[in-house]
């Protein structure tokens, strides 16, 4: 596989991100800037990771719909670990395989705060530089 350079700006903090809450408190941001990554299993297996800013939650039902497969349930710690080689609560947006579905109102901001692969780290990246490396599907997954 072909690794691509991406442009994004990686935040090491002494404070916990786990929450969108911690995370904005922890680099004097507004809670509108940070995106969470839901991580969902499907019937056969797959991580699906829906992206929604952080004020919002997934549906389950909508990302079966956008994928046209059955409802998917959300997956558990050590999934999410095996899936991303991350922990709960420090996932990026990108960086693994998965099929990744971006929610219209991320793609509305210029730059947002992901994960940053631990609790104590987020990423800076633009939502265009985003997209580019998850290779993501825009499709409405907010409740």
């Amino acid at each position: 596989m072909q690794h691509k350079k991406i442009n994004a700006e990686h935040l090491e903090l002494n404070e916990s991100c786990h929450t969108v809450e911690e995370a904005a408190k922890a680099v004097n941001g507004a809670v509108d800037e940070f995106v969470k990554n839901i991580c969902m299993m499907d019937d056969d297996g797959r991580l699906i990771v829906a992206i929604v800013k952080g004020e919002d939650r997934a549906s389950t039902s909508r990302v079966g719909k956008a994928l046209n497969i059955a409802r998917p349930r959300l997956a558990e710690e050590d999934e999410v670990f095996k899936g991303t080689g991350y922990p709960a609560g420090g996932v990026p947006s990108f960086g693994y395989d998965a099929i990744f579905l971006i929610d219209p109102k991320v793609t509305e901001l210029e730059y947002v705060y992901t994960g940053g692969g631990s609790i104590h780290s987020l990423v800076k990246i633009k939502v265009s530089e985003l997209m580019q490396a998850n290779q993501g599907m825009v499709a409405r997954v907010r409740k």
